[in-house]
Protein backbone atom coordinates (compact mmCIF):
# COMPACT_ATOMS: atom_id res chain seq x y z
CA UNK A 1 0.00 0.00 0.00
CA UNK A 2 1.33 3.42 -0.91
CA UNK A 3 1.73 6.28 1.51
CA UNK A 4 -0.98 8.23 -0.21
CA UNK A 5 -3.50 5.37 0.10
CA UNK A 6 -2.68 4.94 3.80
CA UNK A 7 -3.11 8.68 4.33
CA UNK A 8 -6.48 8.63 2.58
CA UNK A 9 -7.64 5.68 4.68
CA UNK A 10 -6.57 7.44 7.90
CA UNK A 11 -8.34 10.64 6.82
CA UNK A 12 -11.51 8.68 6.01
CA UNK A 13 -11.44 6.94 9.40
CA UNK A 14 -10.90 10.28 11.16
CA UNK A 15 -13.81 11.81 9.24
CA UNK A 16 -16.06 8.88 10.19
CA UNK A 17 -15.11 9.22 13.86
CA UNK A 18 -15.85 12.95 13.80
CA UNK A 19 -19.18 12.30 12.06
CA UNK A 20 -20.09 9.63 14.65
CA UNK A 21 -19.24 12.07 17.46
CA UNK A 22 -21.40 14.81 15.92
CA UNK A 23 -24.33 12.43 15.47
CA UNK A 24 -23.99 11.22 19.07
CA UNK A 25 -23.90 14.79 20.41
CA UNK A 26 -26.93 15.75 18.35
CA UNK A 27 -28.87 12.78 19.75
CA UNK A 28 -27.81 13.70 23.30
CA UNK A 29 -28.86 17.32 22.72
CA UNK A 30 -32.28 16.19 21.51
CA UNK A 31 -32.64 13.81 24.45
CA UNK A 32 -31.86 16.58 26.95
CA UNK A 33 -33.71 19.40 25.16
CA UNK A 34 -36.41 19.42 27.85
CA UNK A 35 -33.92 20.24 30.61
CA UNK A 36 -33.00 23.84 31.39
CA UNK A 37 -30.68 25.63 33.77
CA UNK A 38 -32.15 28.30 36.06
CA UNK A 39 -30.73 31.47 34.52
CA UNK A 40 -30.86 34.63 36.59
CA UNK A 41 -29.34 36.80 39.27
CA UNK A 42 -29.14 36.36 43.02
CA UNK A 43 -32.04 38.03 44.81
CA UNK A 44 -31.51 41.59 46.03
CA UNK A 45 -30.03 41.60 49.50
CA UNK A 46 -28.28 38.24 49.17
CA UNK A 47 -25.11 38.09 51.29
CA UNK A 48 -21.98 36.63 49.68
CA UNK A 49 -20.44 33.82 51.74
CA UNK A 50 -17.66 32.68 49.41
CA UNK A 51 -16.33 33.40 45.92
CA UNK A 52 -14.12 31.02 44.00
CA UNK A 53 -12.61 30.69 40.54
CA UNK A 54 -12.11 27.36 38.88
CA UNK A 55 -13.32 24.99 36.22
CA UNK A 56 -16.84 23.84 35.54
CA UNK A 57 -16.51 20.15 34.63
CA UNK A 58 -19.98 18.84 33.79
CA UNK A 59 -23.58 18.33 34.80
CA UNK A 60 -24.68 14.70 34.92
CA UNK A 61 -27.64 12.64 35.93
CA UNK A 62 -27.77 12.34 39.73
CA UNK A 63 -25.37 9.67 40.99
CA UNK A 64 -24.27 8.89 37.41
CA UNK A 65 -20.99 10.85 37.10
CA UNK A 66 -20.23 9.46 33.64
CA UNK A 67 -23.55 10.45 32.01
CA UNK A 68 -23.13 14.04 30.79
CA UNK A 69 -26.27 16.06 30.17
CA UNK A 70 -26.47 18.56 27.31
CA UNK A 71 -28.28 21.30 29.22
CA UNK A 72 -28.05 24.65 27.44
CA UNK A 73 -25.43 26.78 29.19
CA UNK A 74 -24.01 23.78 31.09
CA UNK A 75 -23.17 21.38 28.26
CA UNK A 76 -19.42 22.06 27.96
CA UNK A 77 -16.43 22.41 30.25
CA UNK A 78 -15.55 25.99 31.00
CA UNK A 79 -13.87 28.39 33.37
CA UNK A 80 -16.29 29.37 36.13
CA UNK A 81 -16.65 31.97 38.83
CA UNK A 82 -18.69 30.54 41.70
CA UNK A 83 -20.44 32.83 44.17
CA UNK A 84 -22.07 31.23 47.19
CA UNK A 85 -24.66 33.49 48.83
CA UNK A 86 -27.08 32.91 51.66
CA UNK A 87 -29.82 32.53 49.02
CA UNK A 88 -28.10 30.17 46.55
CA UNK A 89 -25.14 29.58 44.25
CA UNK A 90 -24.31 31.62 41.14
CA UNK A 91 -22.27 30.01 38.35
CA UNK A 92 -20.70 32.37 35.82
CA UNK A 93 -19.42 30.24 32.95
CA UNK A 94 -17.41 31.93 30.22
CA UNK A 95 -19.70 33.11 27.41
CA UNK A 96 -22.92 31.91 29.07
CA UNK A 97 -25.67 33.66 31.01
CA UNK A 98 -25.39 33.43 34.81
CA UNK A 99 -26.91 30.28 36.28
CA UNK A 100 -28.39 30.83 39.74
CA UNK A 101 -29.18 27.76 41.80
CA UNK A 102 -31.55 29.05 44.47
CA UNK A 103 -31.11 27.44 47.88
CA UNK A 104 -34.47 25.69 47.60
CA UNK A 105 -33.22 23.89 44.44
CA UNK A 106 -30.10 22.59 46.19
CA UNK A 107 -30.25 19.01 47.46
CA UNK A 108 -26.68 18.19 48.53
CA UNK A 109 -23.08 19.32 48.28
CA UNK A 110 -19.99 17.23 48.72
CA UNK A 111 -16.71 16.19 47.21
CA UNK A 112 -15.96 13.76 44.40
CA UNK A 113 -12.97 12.34 42.56
CA UNK A 114 -14.46 11.37 39.18
CA UNK A 115 -16.80 13.03 36.71
CA UNK A 116 -17.12 12.58 32.96
CA UNK A 117 -13.72 13.22 31.30
CA UNK A 118 -12.12 14.36 34.58
CA UNK A 119 -10.29 12.34 37.25
CA UNK A 120 -8.53 14.30 39.98
CA UNK A 121 -6.93 13.67 43.34
CA UNK A 122 -9.21 12.18 45.98
CA UNK A 123 -12.08 14.60 46.74
CA UNK A 124 -10.70 17.28 44.40
CA UNK A 125 -14.08 18.06 42.80
CA UNK A 126 -17.15 19.67 44.32
CA UNK A 127 -20.42 17.90 43.50
CA UNK A 128 -23.57 20.00 43.80
CA UNK A 129 -26.84 18.08 43.56
CA UNK A 130 -29.77 20.28 42.47
CA UNK A 131 -33.18 20.09 40.88
CA UNK A 132 -33.80 21.54 37.42
CA UNK A 133 -36.88 23.73 36.83
CA UNK A 134 -38.47 20.62 35.28
CA UNK A 135 -37.95 18.62 38.49
CA UNK A 136 -35.01 16.43 37.39
CA UNK A 137 -32.30 15.80 39.99
CA UNK A 138 -28.81 16.42 38.54
CA UNK A 139 -25.22 16.80 39.77
CA UNK A 140 -22.88 19.60 38.69
CA UNK A 141 -19.14 19.19 39.19
CA UNK A 142 -16.77 22.08 39.90
CA UNK A 143 -12.98 22.13 40.23
CA UNK A 144 -12.01 25.13 42.39
CA UNK A 145 -8.55 26.58 41.76
CA UNK A 146 -8.18 29.35 44.33
CA UNK A 147 -9.78 27.61 47.32
CA UNK A 148 -10.04 24.04 48.54
CA UNK A 149 -12.81 21.76 47.33
CA UNK A 150 -13.68 21.13 50.99
CA UNK A 151 -14.24 24.83 51.78
CA UNK A 152 -16.42 25.34 48.68
CA UNK A 153 -18.46 22.20 49.41
CA UNK A 154 -18.87 23.28 53.05
CA UNK A 155 -20.00 26.78 52.03
CA UNK A 156 -22.66 25.31 49.73
CA UNK A 157 -23.71 22.71 52.30
CA UNK A 158 -24.17 25.56 54.77
CA UNK A 159 -27.05 27.01 52.74
CA UNK A 160 -28.90 23.76 52.03
CA UNK A 161 -32.55 23.91 53.05
CA UNK A 162 -33.26 22.20 56.36
CA UNK A 163 -34.94 18.83 56.00
CA UNK A 164 -36.36 16.75 58.82
CA UNK A 165 -34.13 13.86 59.84
CA UNK A 166 -35.61 10.35 59.91
CA UNK A 167 -35.00 10.15 63.68
CA UNK A 168 -36.65 13.46 64.55
CA UNK A 169 -40.18 13.21 65.94
CA UNK A 170 -42.86 14.16 63.46
CA UNK A 171 -45.29 16.80 64.64
CA UNK A 172 -48.86 16.00 63.78
CA UNK A 173 -51.83 18.35 63.98
CA UNK A 174 -53.37 18.28 67.45
CA UNK A 175 -50.30 16.79 69.19
CA UNK A 176 -48.76 18.42 72.25
CA UNK A 177 -45.15 18.01 71.11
Amino acid sequence: MSREAAGLIMAAVAALLILAGLIAWRRRSRRDAGLTAPVGEAPAGATTRLQSEGLYVATTRHDEPLERLAIRGLAFRSRVDVTVTDRGVALDLTGQPRVFLAADRLVAAGQATVAIDRVVERDGLVRVAWTTPEGTLVDSYLRPQDTSARSLADAIAGILPATPTPTSPQQTPGSDA
